[in-house]
């Protein structure tokens, strides 16, 4: 693709998809074109706001009468694969939001379909955008932490309570997404344990732990059902240890040199040592999550490279989610978690 624009069509401007076309109206590398949704207020929410793009009722319509490059879809997750597969198969890159669907037969269709088309899929899993997890990307990569060994998240709130989809289906892709783009590897089994206190058959709380091959484990614990509003990750290394915490309006990450040296054995008990060393808190310049994705995406359609948050990754993460829910049904037994397809 030349440098020009990327001319963009929009489907759904509900909860989300507001956000997601503010930023591709903003940014100067996107012809924001067309959009559509199937609400007729939302239509005219989106027509009285942004009067030079065409609005439509459909998907269909939409393609039909335009000539775009890309599709962003910010809609209910239950219609994401039908209406990525329509995109996809039209020959455009496409952008969906999270979770990319709600089964991995239909998340592996997808990213094949993609890959056949030569086109970009791309899922919206925000937080690997965030100026924070970036800097902490970097940090371990750097060798600053030592070899990470574990590192558990909690997204913790009192509401909003759903029906349709689970606790974990509703909060941790954000969390898996982090954690698996952080390690960089794929875990191979999971094992947790939910609870449905509110509504029957749906888990208000989820404990989940993610085994990876390497040996690290991740835990995630969320919960619509708790007295504190928490968004926070702490990560353990063998030389210091890091916590994340997005809470904060500005202190959000701090660097522990603390840790536990071995030593020569000389008697029982005395052939480990603890190290308690400064408290670092860096400077991170913050920008919007959501602005450096759509970029991403934008970049990523004009130069044909994978993005940060691949159809791949989608699949991974789905992969997870599905696995937890086995889990769960089996009364915490470890679930494995294909790494195939």
């Amino acid at each position: 693709m030349s440098e020009r624009a990327v001319r963009v069509g929009a489907v759904g401007f509900g909860y989300w998809g507001p956000n997601l076309v503010r930023n591709l109206d903003r940014l100067g590398d996107a012809d924001l074109v067309a959009a559509c949704d199937a609400s007729e207020g939302n239509r005219a929410k989106l027509a009285a706001a942004y009067p030079d793009v065409a609005v439509h009722g459909d998907l269909a319509d939409m393609l039909a009468a335009h000539e775009l490059d890309a599709v962003v879809i910010a809609t209910s997750a239950p219609t994401h694969y039908a209406l990525a597969r329509q995109v996809l198969e039209a020959g455009l890159h496409c952008f969906v939001e999270k979770p990319l669907t709600l089964t991995s037969a239909d998340a592996l269709e997808l990213v094949k379909l993609a890959e056949e088309r030569g086109v970009v899929l791309m899922v919206g899993h925000l937080m690997v955008y965030h100026s924070a997890v970036e800097f902490i990307k970097r940090t371990i990569d750097s060798g600053e932490l030592g070899d990470v060994l574990y590192l558990y998240a909690q997204r913790l709130n009192l509401g909003k309570v759903r029906t349709e989809e689970n606790a974990f289906w509703s909060l941790a892709p954000h969390d898996v997404s982090v954690a698996l783009y952080l390690l960089g590897e794929t875990p191979d089994s999971v094992s947790a344990s939910g609870a449905a206190y509110l509504n029957e058959g749906v888990d208000d709380t989820v404990f989940a732990n993610l085994h990876f091959p390497s040996g690290k484990m991740v835990n995630i614990h969320v919960s619509w059902l708790d007295p504190h509003k928490v968004r926070k990750f702490t990560i353990v290394g063998t030389k210091k240890m890091l916590v994340f915490d997005d809470m904060q309006a500005t202190e959000k990450v701090w660097i522990y040199d603390k840790g536990v040296v071995p030593k020569q054995a000389l008697s029982y008990g005395e052939d480990l040592t603890l190290r308690f060393g400064d408290i670092n808190v860096p400077f991170l310049k913050m920008g919007e999550p959501l602005a450096a994705e759509v970029q991403h995406f934008l970049d990523c359609c004009r130069t044909g490279a994978t993005p940060r948050s691949s159809g791949r990754d989608g699949l991974a993460v789905v992969r997870i989610l599905e696995a937890v829910d086995e889990s769960i049904r089996a009364n915490g037994a470890p679930s494995p978690i294909s790494l195939e397809g």
